[in-house]
C-alpha cells in the first residue's frame, strides 16, 4: 500500500476524465466548423498527450520523479507522432469513408449524433486506454529493471509504428505503386507494422508502471483492450476485410505475418 500513492491516483481519475472530454470536445466544436469529422482521428493521440500531462502535473510530489517524467515524455512523443501523422495523411481529402457510413444512419441531428457515437466514445477509450500513464507517476518506488525493460519495449513499438507509418506513405505516394500491394520494409515481416508498434507502446507503458502491485493491477486493462481494439476490432481485423478481394492480397497474406514479425514463408 505504501508503494502506491491511492488517494491521489483516484483524484487523478477524475482530472485525467476531464482533460480528455476536453480534448474532444475541442475537436468536436472545430470539426463542425469545418464540417469533418475525420479531424477525431488525430485526436486520438492528442487526447493521450493531455491526460500524460495532466497525470504528470498532479502527481508532483507523491511518486517517483523520474517514472513520472519518463511516462510523460513516452507518452507524448508517440501521442503527438500519431497525431502529426494522421494529420498530414488526411490532409486534402474529403470526409472519411467510415464517419460518412456511421452518419449516414443518424436518425435526428448528424453532429449531435457523431458527438454521442464518435466523440464520446473516444473520449472514455482515452481514459480506459490510459491507466498505466495516469498509474505510473503514482509509484513511489524506484524504477526496476522490469520498467527499463518497458521502456525497451516502448522504444521497439514506436519503431515498428513510426518506420511502418514512413514506409506505407512513401509507397503510396509513388504513382507506379498504384493498385500494389506494399510488402516491402517491415511490410515484408508482419502485414500490420504500425499496429504491431502499437501493441508494443501500451503494453511497455504498462510495464513500466508494474514496479507497484496496485499500478499493475488497475491498468492491466489498458494494454488487454488495446490489443483487442488492434487486433479486433478498428485495427487489424478491419483493415483485412477492406482489403480482401484486391489482386495480389490473398498472396501476400499467405507468405506474411498477420500480425508479430516473423520472416515471409516461402
Amino acid at each position: 500500500m505504501n508503494g502506491f500513492a491511492w488517494g491521489a491516483f483516484a483524484l487523478n481519475l477524475l482530472w485525467a476524465a476531464l482533460a480528455a472530454l476536453a480534448v474532444m470536445l475541442v475537436t468536436f466544436a472545430v470539426a463542425v466548423r469545418r464540417g469533418m469529422h475525420r479531424i477525431v482521428d488525430s485526436a486520438w493521440g492528442v487526447g493521450f498527450t493531455v491526460v500524460a500531462l495532466v497525470s504528470c502535473a498532479a502527481s508532483a510530489g507523491e511518486g517517483d520523479t523520474g517514472r513520472r517524467v519518463l511516462v510523460s515524455v513516452l507518452t507524448s512523443v508517440w501521442g503527438l507522432r500519431l497525431a502529426v501523422h494522421i494529420a498530414r495523411r488526411g490532409r486534402g481529402h474529403g470526409e472519411d469513408p467510415r464517419y460518412e457510413a456511421l452518419l449516414a444512419k443518424a436518425p435526428g441531428n448528424r453532429d449531435l449524433y457523431a458527438l454521442r457515437m464518435v466523440y464520446l466514445l473516444q473520449g472514455a477509450l482515452v481514459w480506459l486506454v490510459s491507466l498505466p500513464v495516469q498509474a505510473a507517476p503514482y509509484v513511489r518506488a524506484e524504477m526496476s529493471g522490469l520498467a527499463w525493460a518497458g521502456t525497451a519495449l516502448w522504444a521497439v513499438g514506436l519503431f515498428f509504428e513510426a518506420v511502418g507509418d514512413a514506409q506505407l506513405a512513401r509507397f503510396k505516394a509513388d504513382t507506379a505503386h498504384r493498385g500494389r500491394i506494399m510488402d516491402r520494409g517491415l511490410w515484408r515481416y508482419t502485414r500490420h507494422p504500425n499496429y504491431f508498434g502499437d501493441f508494443c507502446v501500451w503494453w511497455g507503458l504498462y510495464l513500466i508502471a508494474c514496479d507497484a502491485g496496485a499500478a499493475a493491477a488497475v491498468s492491466l486493462v489498458s494494454p488487454v483492450v488495446m490489443s483487442f481494439l488492434l487486433l479486433k476490432g478498428s485495427g487489424k481485423s478491419l483493415l483485412e476485410r477492406h482489403m480482401e478481394g484486391r489482386p495480389g492480397y490473398a498472396g501476400y497474406v499467405a507468405r506474411t505475418s498477420g500480425f508479430f514479425p516473423w520472416p515471409p514463408r516461402r
